[in-house]
């Protein structure tokens, strides 16, 4: 408890974006990260390849975008590092640990950028499809782009500040999934979409207690991978049950060349 304490406030004191909730959510996902980093290896290590096998492919390395860069757990950051010359860290917080680990590994072409990447206030504002990843289009080095396990987690954290009265359209959830692949579909360089589209909550026999679909509805282009995340092994939340997540892996090809959405 005391790491985590001193991690918040690290992080609150350093970062531009000081929202107690945000940083503590962060600081909770890393703790749960530690303690089920033996569940969490396989999920990483897909991860993993998929990225390796997509960048392998590029004719130019020079910037690359992460979206979601979270943990820096479910991104090879040494390997993107190491092959651009610029690695763009996109999220909503960026904790003072992660920011000293690489650090201490010398990955100095690291840029940290604190950003909402949802298009929730935009939607709010204008009633109208945001384009939450138009920034994007103003990196002309861009070479490839990376959404790392973070379109579920638009409609997580949008849906918990919904049911807490934040007035917005009915349809917002996947109006902003459908935004976010959209926006990835209409880059003018590669791009690779990691995300967990549904959950089940089983229990020790394998029968399926709780499901839910974390895509709001929306149909996401064929996945290259998939795979299944214990995200919650028996033990974490209960005893009785664990928590698995459904994986798609999306290679998208640069505009033009980009399958769209029904």
């Amino acid at each position: 408890m005391l790491s985590e304490a001193l991690n918040f406030a690290a992080t609150y004191a350093a970062g531009p974006r000081r929202i107690s909730s945000e940083i503590n959510g962060s600081v909770m996902l890393r703790a749960r990260a530690e303690r089920c980093a033996l569940s969490w290896k396989a999920h990483e290590e897909q991860c993993h390849a998929t990225i390796g096998e997509a960048i392998a492919g590029l004719s130019s390395k020079r910037t690359v975008a992460i979206l979601g860069s979270g943990l820096l757990r479910d991104t090879p950051i040494g390997l993107l590092s190491q092959q651009f010359e610029r690695v763009l860290l996109f999220d909503l917080q960026h904790l003072a640990s992660t920011r000293l680990w690489t650090r201490l590994r010398g990955l100095g072409n690291l840029s940290y950028v604190w950003r909402d990447l949802s298009g929730f206030e935009e939607y709010r504002a204008t009633g109208q499809p945001p384009r939450p990843l138009a920034f994007l289009e103003a990196i002309a080095d861009l070479d490839f782009v990376i959404s790392a396990n973070l379109l579920s987690q638009i409609g997580v954290g949008v849906g918990y500040r919904l049911k807490a009265g934040i007035a917005a359209p009915t349809d917002t959830l996947p109006t902003l999934i459908r935004a976010h692949v959209d926006g990835l579909s209409a880059l003018n360089c590669p791009a690779c979409l990691i995300t967990d589209i549904a959950y089940e909550v089983r229990d020790r026999t394998g029968r399926v207690l709780e499901r839910d679909d974390l895509m709001q509805g929306v149909t996401l282009p064929d996945a290259d991978r998939s795979w299944d995340w214990t995200v919650a092994p028996f033990g974490e939340l209960s005893p009785d049950y664990q928590a698995v997540h459904q994986v798609k892996a999306i290679r998208l090809p640069q505009a033009g060349r980009a399958p769209t959405l029904p």
